[in-house]
């Protein structure tokens, strides 16, 4: 009998532009969708302030034809068939909310930086309610490396987190729904550490000159605050050319990439998590290897009473 959609298992992630998502979570989305977990990405805004890496495509930028964005939504769509995941929404809709640019820069008034927490947490918490996550991955409260869009990201996720549990609120949202588990994006520093070593090595076979540092890595934290470890496995290719899908900002050497700053840097394929809400699945001292880990495979946490009536 195939499993009903309310009991499968169901992640919910939200990022701030497209190829966030790629570059962070590709081979956790690829595992989860091969799984037939219900995977969900939410993307806050189109990436219309980004750079363009190829030459070809610098007419997309916003000081020229300004239409990085719809271009970026093409981007995404076959990221997401690379890793298998059909559902992926942007938040509000399409340019609903622009990118703002990096910090110092994000002037533009309609950027996601200055919208209202409450406004964009709701259409979030419309989101939750409908697809009923049991786990939630987004950045931590600096958005992983300070730019203002995951701030605001984080921001609303962790808000919308919060509304969509409590039963008063906008009840024409859906059913209250509680995500069992709450997840940063990480990366341990002892395995950063290790791998700009090897880039280091590397660079004069390269099409890149320098390397990134550290620093310029998102959420690179110490190892004790890591709790969770998905392994590359067979999916490392997905994560690449999920990457590559994102032409416009990405270019990948495996197991290598740069951005439009042309600075190299090690392509992550195994991905690291720190639970900042809910129950740990792991033996203590351990890494859990499975977000869901700890959750009944066939819970009915966070089930509507149609939803259970349904099942019965």
């Amino acid at each position: 009998m195939t499993e009903q959609p309310a009991r499968r298992r169901r992640l919910l992630l939200v990022h701030a532009h497209p190829d966030d998502e790629s570059i962070n979570n590709g081979t956790t989305m690829a595992r989860y969708a091969a799984e037939g977990a219900h995977v969900t990405l939410v993307t806050c805004t189109l990436g219309e302030e980004g750079e363009v890496i190829p030459a070809e495509l610098a007419h997309l930028t916003p000081d020229r034809e300004n239409t990085l964005g719809p271009h970026r939504i093409g981007e995404l769509d076959r990221a997401m068939k690379e890793l298998g995941v059909t559902d992926h929404r942007f938040l509000g809709g399409p340019g609903r909310y622009r990118d703002s640019g990096m910090m110092g820069l994000a002037t533009n008034e309609a950027g996601f930086w200055s919208a209202d927490l409450d406004e964009a947490a709701a259409e979030l918490v419309a989101v939750i309610r409908e697809v009923r996550p049991q786990v939630l991955v987004t950045y931590d409260e600096n958005g992983g490396y300070g730019h203002p869009d995951h701030i605001k990201a984080h921001r609303v996720a962790l808000r919308a987190a919060d509304l969509a549990a409590e039963r008063a609120f906008r009840r024409d949202l859906g059913e209250a729904h509680t995500i069992a588990k709450i997840y940063y994006n990480r990366v341990p520093r002892s395995v950063a550490e290790e791998r700009f070593a090897a880039l280091r090595g590397e660079l004069g076979r390269l099409p890149w000159a320098e390397a990134a540092v550290i620093g310029d890595v998102p959420g690179v934290v110490d190892d004790a605050a890591v709790t969770t470890k998905i392994a590359a496995g067979p999916y490392a290719a997905a994560k690449a050319a999920a990457m590559r899908a994102h032409a416009t900002q990405v270019e990948v050497v495996e197991p290598w990439f740069a951005l439009s700053n042309n600075l190299a840097q090690p392509l992550f394929a195994d991905e690291y998590y720190e639970l900042v809400r809910g129950e740990s699945g792991a033996a203590a001292g351990q890494l859990e290897d499975d977000l869901f880990a700890g959750l009944a495979p066939q819970e009915e946490q966070g089930m509507s009473g149609a939803q259970r009536e349904e099942q019965a």
